[in-house]
């Protein structure tokens, strides 16, 4: 992922995506899209809102120079596939986030996890205590 920015006031992948970005890719991921061409994304557009072609062109490249697509070359045109999962995206996105930040920022994120977890329900610190042991043993 390349060039990530934090938009506080936005929810979901619009705190780091354009708005028709985080539709594309929301697209993307909810249909299960392995394969697909800009003409696959604008014809599923325009069943919303009218949108011309170009502007979909360059979104589309756009996520591709961001990282979020991949492509191969199918004849004159581009066939795309998603680089990574919604939840891998989501898990690279908070790790660009953390190691940006500097020191003090993330003593500050630590703390606020912390505090996150005093909050947990049983599940959650399931979770937790498992990630932790994965850690410990060197599974990652």
């Amino acid at each position: 992922m390349k060039g990530i920015r934090i938009r506080p006031e936005q929810d979901g992948l619009r705190t780091t995506l354009f708005e028709l970005e985080a539709e594309i890719m929301e697209a993307v991921w909810e249909r299960g899209w392995a394969d697909f061409s800009v003409s696959d994304v604008h014809q599923l557009l325009e069943k919303r809102r009218e949108i011309a072609y170009t502007t979909v062109m360059t979104t589309v490249s756009r996520l591709f120079d961001k990282g979020l697509l991949t492509r191969h070359k199918d004849g004159r045109r581009f066939i795309y596939q998603p680089a990574m999962s919604n939840g891998e995206f989501i898990e690279a996105m908070t790790r660009e986030v953390m190691e940006s930040l500097p020191p003090v920022g993330r003593e500050a994120a630590v703390a606020l996890l912390v505090e996150r977890v005093a909050e947990a329900d049983e599940g959650e610190l399931d979770f937790l205590e498992e990630m932790i042991r994965r850690k410990r043993r060197g599974d990652g």
